[in-house]
């Protein structure tokens, strides 16, 4: 479980760290920076996928999502002193793990110049990286790592090169093994497409698919799946909880599968392309936050867009019963939403001057961090 997420220089995220719970709840106004925790969590999934420059560089490169106020608040038109950079970094039961973007200093006139390099990356055990917790450190190019004690690989990694993705050295495999597995298995839920030409409302190739793609494209195959493992019971309670007396049917023909919505009171059910979007909505949440195989992590992005006001306390059933089984975090508008998460950990985000705090979180409630230097 993650314990700890940290951010700095992303935006208004200027310099915070939130602690998270099993079930973790964050609330606060219109441009809080709400969104941009989130985005900054999938920046750090990314990594896992040897995508973190790129996923950068796609958000208009490092000069668009740095904060863009003064280096340490309190003021206007301050210069800049210490190295410019966006750090991400997480603390978690088993590992940790932070990184350090920072401007390029190849030609500024190359085509690859919008590209961020890395800094530095540290792997560590515990809640905060310091000296006796570090396993792997890596400062630009040269990586070490301890096993009794240090040793400094021959591998030189390249500014775009991840040690989670990219070091090669085998006596670092258990712990990127452990990290790489870890990030790759975050799910990452944010305003599922159920228009008209949606691919859930399709008929869609299926296999065994233990969790729900991020666009839902996958929804029947693992609406079956989930039957198919035997946890089918859950889903159909919390369909019931939100449609009394309905319950979901998928059909195959020819390896594709359709999923359809069977209403009391109806004389067929419903096929997925004739639903509203709320219930397609609803429909996804459940096959995301109770799948065969759960998620070390689940983050939700404003999970009641387009639900009806009835719906929101079936939803918070439902995401009360998916922390049982997995870590959940959930992004929100909608107080009914977080009132009805009482066993949750609430975190209110708000804007000031000086970026994003977390309301309430003096200096000493704040968990422990360390950034280290380059």
């Amino acid at each position: 479980m993650l314990t700890t997420l940290a951010v700095s220089g992303y935006r208004s995220l200027r310099d915070v760290v939130v602690p998270l719970a099993p079930l973790t709840v964050v609330t606060g106004a219109n441009g809080s920076g709400k969104s941009n925790l989130y985005r900054a969590l999938r920046l750090l999934a990314s990594t896992a996928r040897g995508s973190l420059v790129s996923a950068v560089a796609r958000e208009g490169g490092l000069p668009s999502v740095l904060w863009a106020g003064p280096e340490n608040g309190g003021g206007e038109g301050m210069l800049r002193r210490g190295p410019v950079a966006v750090q991400l970094g997480f603390a978690g039961d088993e590992l940790g793990y932070l990184v350090d973007l920072g401007i390029p200093q190849s030609d500024q006139s190359n085509v690859f110049a919008r590209d961020p390099e890395i800094k530095r990356e540290q792997v560590f055990a515990g809640p905060v990286a310091k000296p006796a917790t570090l396993l792997i450190d890596r400062l630009r190019g040269a990586t070490r790592v301890r096993d009794g004690s240090w040793t400094t690989l021959h591998q030189q990694l390249a500014p775009f090169e991840s040690i989670v993705t990219d070091l090669a050295d085998g006596d670092t495999a258990p712990e990127l093994l452990t990290l790489r597995r870890m990030l790759g298995g975050w799910r990452f839920y944010d305003h599922f497409r159920v228009d008209a030409d949606a691919p859930a409302r399709r008929p869609q190739v299926g296999t065994r698919s233990h969790t729900l793609g991020h666009g839902g494209e996958d929804l029947a195959a693992v609406w079956a799946t989930i039957h198919d493992a035997g946890h089918g019971d859950a889903l159909d309670r919390a369909v019931d909880a939100a449609f009394p007396g309905a319950r979901v049917q998928v059909t195959g023909s020819d390896g594709r599968f359709s999923l359809a919505l069977h209403l009391p009171g109806l004389l067929r059910p419903l096929q997925a392309g004739e639903l509203s979007d709320g219930t397609l909505r609803y429909l996804l949440l459940c096959a995301a936050l109770l799948p065969a195989r759960p998620a070390p992590l689940i983050v939700l992005n404003e999970p009641e867009a387009s639900l009806h006001v009835e719906l929101l306390e079936p939803l918070g059933a439902l995401i009360a019963a998916a922390s049982e089984r997995t870590q959940l975090l959930v992004v929100t508008h909608a107080p009914q939403l977080a009132a009805g998460l009482p066993g949750a950990a609430h975190i209110e985000l708000q804007r000031t001057p000086d970026g994003t705090v977390v309301a309430g979180q003096g200096f000493l409630d704040a968990p422990r961090w360390n950034w280290g230097s380059r």
